[in-house]
């Protein structure tokens, strides 16, 4: 696994921020989706692919930036030589375990608080943990939570728009803390129905039994919901599973997949091989 200092930031590009859309409702958690246009031709994105923000800050050991990465939220396109990217960003706030002092991310809320025309600093593309599999009839087990619905976003909407013969089924999971905060799939922005449609697309939706009070997300309960099919998914060797979002996700993901095999025990030695395959990949913060 790689860690974020050890991505390169010697190398930066200027991008000017054409949109700032607020995604989601006034009474939930800040996330907004962010439309860049790279100024120099040289930069070129991929589906598959995320970038850097570089902000400045006054940070520890003479550190000077602060630097985030984020994953391309939709299908890259070029306009007059000129990169458009997107991205989405959460408000983020943390308390320092010490002082119980509240402070902002700095990466999140410099982001948020970009309109348009301004210009900010990205360095990259860096290839994500994971790729669109060459073998179309390769099957897809998606799993995002909050705003790692982002590289699945652009990942469907290429598969659907500029693959012609994708057989592989494709089963989205994602969790949110209500149906209202389920980025692009809510009243606001709804682009993920536009294929449900497909045959080979199916998107199953996980929330908090209360949101408002914080309860978990019941994602393991909505994964072993679909035991059946997603037992025979696991059983062929064309099957990829992606997983974006919370680190605290993987335990439900451990749990709720040793349950539909059987046991823990056939659960490791699957993931194994989806590992040692490079069929399993996971963007993790």
């Amino acid at each position: 696994m790689t860690h974020l200092k050890e991505y390169p930031t010697e190398i930066r590009y200027k991008a000017v921020v054409l949109h700032s859309d607020h995604l989601t409702p006034s009474d939930s958690e800040e996330v907004r989706e962010l439309l860049l246009e790279v100024q120099d031709p040289e930069f070129i994105c991929e589906v598959n692919q995320s970038f850097g923000v570089l902000v400045h800050a006054n940070g520890d050991f003479g550190n000077n930036y602060h630097h985030r990465l984020y994953s391309v939220a939709d299908i890259p396109e070029v306009v007059e030589g000129k990169t458009r990217i997107k991205l989405l960003v959460k408000r983020c706030k943390y308390v320092d375990d010490v002082s119980g002092e509240i402070f902002n991310g700095i990466c999140s809320n410099y982001l948020c608080n970009r309109v348009s025309g301004d210009e900010i600093t990205i360095t990259g593309p860096f290839n994500l943990a994971f790729n669109v599999p060459e073998d179309h009839d390769a099957n897809l087990i998606l799993i995002g939570m909050g705003t790692g619905i982002a590289p699945f976003r652009a990942f469907i909407k290429h598969i659907y728009n500029e693959i012609d013969d994708w057989k592989g089924k494709v089963r989205l999971f994602y969790g949110a803390r209500s149906g209202l905060d389920m980025l692009y799939m809510n009243h606001k922005n709804n682009d993920l129905t536009n294929y449900y449609d497909e045959d080979t697309f199916e998107a199953l939706q996980a929330v908090s039994p209360r949101p408002r009070w914080s309860d978990p997300i019941n994602l393991d309960a909505v994964l072993e919901g679909k035991s059946y099919e997603l037992k025979q998914m696991l059983n062929q060797n064309n099957t990829h599973i992606y997983v974006a979002g919370y680190k605290d996700v993987l335990e439900k993901l451990d749990q709720a997949f040793s349950n539909i095999l059987g046991s823990e025990k056939r659960w490791n030695n699957r993931k194994a091989e989806l590992i040692a395959g490079g069929k399993w990949g996971e963007v993790i913060y």
